[in-house]
Parts: C-alpha cells; structure tokens; sequence
C-alpha cells in the first residue's frame, strides 16, 4: 500500500509530554492586558488557558481555546506564533526565550480531542437545531469556522466542497511538517459531531447553483479561498517539469502514487512569499541535493517570514536575489533552463534546473462562481469589514477569497464574525415561520 510523500516529515514542534506542558505554562508571567491576547486574530484569552494547564485543568485550557478558535488543534501548529502570540510576548523585552504558546494551545487541543473520542463526552453541547439553514461554498477553515458557531447556535450548516476531502488548504496546502492531511481530516471530524453536514464532491454551478442555495437556504457563506496557481506568462512555462506550488504541494501530501523523480537533483523556486519557502524547504527534507529560490527583490524585501526562511536554509535551500525570470527553454541536454536578468545590472543569466516551481500567487475564483457579489480591482469579494457581510444582504464571505491569502487563524475570525452577524440577523427576523 502506498502513502503520500508527507507520510516521510517528521513533526517539526512535536507534542508536549505532560511535565513538558507543565513546565511551560509555569513560565508564563500571565501578564495583565497581555500583548500576547492582542497579536492573536481570535483574541484567544492566552494567559487564561495557560494558566489554566498548569493547574492541570486541561479540558478547562481547551475549552478556552476552542470557544473563539474551533480550528483550535489546526491553529496552533500552522500559525506563525513567532510573528503573531509568541512575537508579542513580554519576554522578549527580556532578552529570553518567549512562551511556547502554539505549543501550549496544541497540547490543551490535542488532549480534549483525544478525551472526546474516548469518553464519548463533549466539551460542548449544541443547541437543539431550530428551522434556519445556511449554505457555505468551500470546506476550508472560513467555512469550518463559520458552520461550527452555527451549528453551536442551533443552525442547521451545509457545507458544498468540490474537492473529495474537507478542509482545503489546512488539508492539501500546509508544508507537511507542520501538520498532514490526517490530522487536518481528524480535527474536522470531530467539529461535525457538532452538526455540522459537509457534501463532498459537489461543484457550484453544474451540481448546484448558487440561485438554488439562495432560494433554499436562509444565508450562503463564501469560503473558496483561491484558485489555481498563477503564471508569470512568460515563453516556456508549460514546459513540462514546470510546476505550480500549490498544486505540487497538494500532490506531496494528498496523491498516494505521487513520487519525486530519482534522477530530481535541481529545482529552482520562483518567488519571494511563504508559499515559495514552504515548497522549497519541503523538497530539501525530501532529499532533492539542490533547491534554490529565485526573487527579482532582496532577502529583506521578501515577503515570506523571515523565522520560515531561517529554518528552509539550515536544510539546504539557497536564495538568489535580484533575478526577474525573461523566459524557459531547453538546454541541448534536454535539461529546462530558467533565462533571467538582474534586476539592478541588467546582465543576462541562465539557470538550469530539472523541475521549475512557480510560486507567485493563485487565481481568485469567487467573483466567477458567484456573480451576485462585487469584487475589488483584485478579484476581491468586497465585505463589510464587521459583518463580513457582502454586497448582496444574503451573502457573506471569509478567508483568502476576501484578504488575497492570509493566515488559518485569519479565515477561522472571518467565519465567526460572519457566523455571529448572521445570528444576529436572524434574531431581528424571528424564525422563518414566524
């Protein structure tokens, strides 16, 4: 039986042990007005939880943690803690090493969860479902989000996925040495015993339309997130051995029967974002001798973080600045060469790879399955920045078809803030047979 390439990462932050969480929370200063509660985009009460690990109140932590983040388990190991919690934290200020706080959150997550599926117990009870119904396109975290604090409210969520498996990218787009596929599907598993009903396989627009989910359901949620990788459009990039990076990322970690060449010894990784560093960092664990990213800026002028960059390097992978790519052709060995020029000398310099990456940002998709709603000049659904309400009264929408492809956590705030607009909406208009 064969299994992903993602099956070979190791974790990279494992699970606490028990005396390890311990020790940790003990640490925590738990500080009045903690920057900490303010870097977070849920505001999750960081110093409560904590505390409340080292009491031993375990559930208790989760508990904390799940009530404003329910991707609470996925959060804490795909956030980039360094730039948002742990960036923030007193410590610092110190000169010492700042709280473990992903850690921590993972720690208190993990055990609930575990807690749930032995005991048959729940952390929280839903309230018993009422006659409004609301419609989400996509199963990513926006719409998880969304459907959890519904379903909590006593709202009857149906979630629409065209792909056979929830959870979009935290399932097919997070470098597997943060979290896999496995672990993403088992999360969302356990948030449907909520009530929660996920349909698989359904495409907006030939399976349903969005007109139908309009005229059935009480609200439609929009989380599409974003479409396929972009190209350069430049001579040479359908070439095969010419990748897109999500999609080869999706590959790694999803296709049974997808394996790396064993004559793969050079990719070059076009561009300068997180995406960029994941799928480069990825294929030096994975063995390939030479990785190397190509940016038309600087090292500093990258808009990747720069703690993911640190990390990608000390496995191999090598930056190149200052390099705009002009076209790909063929060497006469047969091997793909990237023609580039130097962004500040203008000289002409070619590099040959075996497989050329291309990690330089993805379509937006929901302006085109759904054109009841405005866009900005971007592809951007336009939203009320409170209600993540759209243009269209019905409609709201979150995550990266809103923001252009921000953080997990971001879509889970967007999904709860539109989740608590609509509640309050339908409070106003009484039931539907009222």
């Amino acid at each position: 039986m064969t299994t992903p390439l993602e099956s070979r990462f190791q974790d990279a932050k494992p699970l606490y042990s028990e005396s390890e969480a311990r020790i940790e929370a003990n640490r925590c200063l738990y500080c009045y007005d903690a920057p900490c509660v303010k870097a977070c985009p849920v505001g999750i009460d960081i110093p409560g939880f904590i505390q409340q690990i080292a009491s031993r109140n375990i559930r208790g932590a989760a508990k904390t943690i799940l009530q404003v983040n329910p991707l609470g388990l996925s959060t804490s190991r795909v956030c980039p803690v360094e730039e948002l919690c742990a960036g923030a934290c007193v410590y610092h200020q110190h000169d010492s090493r700042p709280i473990n706080i992903g850690r921590l959150q993972r720690y208190a997550t993990e055990q609930a969860l575990h807690w749930e599926m032995s005991s048959g117990k729940t952390l929280f009870t839903p309230e018993i479902t009422g006659d409004r119904k609301v419609a989400l396109i996509g199963a990513g975290p926006a719409s998880i989000s969304c459907a959890a604090y519904l379903a909590m409210a006593g709202v009857h969520p149906v979630i629409f996925e065209k792909d056979d498996k929830p959870g979009g990218l935290v399932t097919t787009g997070i470098a597997p040495y943060k979290l896999q596929s496995l672990d993403a599907v088992a999360e969302i598993e356990w948030l449907v015993r909520l009530g929660i009903e996920i349909r698989t396989g359904v495409t907006i627009g030939s399976d349903v339309t969005v007109d139908q989910l309009l005229t059935e359901y009480d609200a439609l949620f929009v989380g599409t997130g974003l479409g396929k990788d972009t190209f350069p459009g430049i001579d040479g990039e359908t070439e095969t051995g010419v990748w897109g990076a999500t999609e080869l990322i999706r590959r790694i970690k999803a296709d049974d029967h997808f394996q790396l060449p064993d004559d793969l010894n050079r990719v070059i990784i076009i561009g300068g974002g997180n995406t960029a560093i994941d799928i480069a960092h990825e294929l030096a664990l994975l063995g390939v001798p030479q990785v190397d990213i190509i940016y038309r800026r600087t090292v500093a002028e990258m808009p990747g973080y720069q703690h993911e960059l640190v990390a990608a390097r000390k496995s191999g992978v090598r930056m190149i600045e200052k390099a705009k790519p002009l076209s790909i052709s063929r060497t006469s060995d047969g091997d793909l060469a990237l023609n580039a020029e130097h962004t500040t000398s203008g000289e002409q310099i070619q590099f040959t790879a075996d497989w050329i990456v291309m990690a330089i940002g993805q379509a937006k998709v929901a302006g085109r399955l759904i054109p009841q709603i405005e866009t900005d000049n971007k592809g951007l659904v336009i939203v009320d920045p409170l209600t993540r309400r759209s243009s269209h009264p019905k409609i709201y929408a979150g995550g990266d078809c809103i923001n252009g492809g921000k953080e997990v956590v971001n879509a889970v705030a967007d999904g709860r803030e539109a989740a608590f607009a609509m509640l309050k909406e339908f409070e106003k208009n009484g039931s539907r047979n009222g």
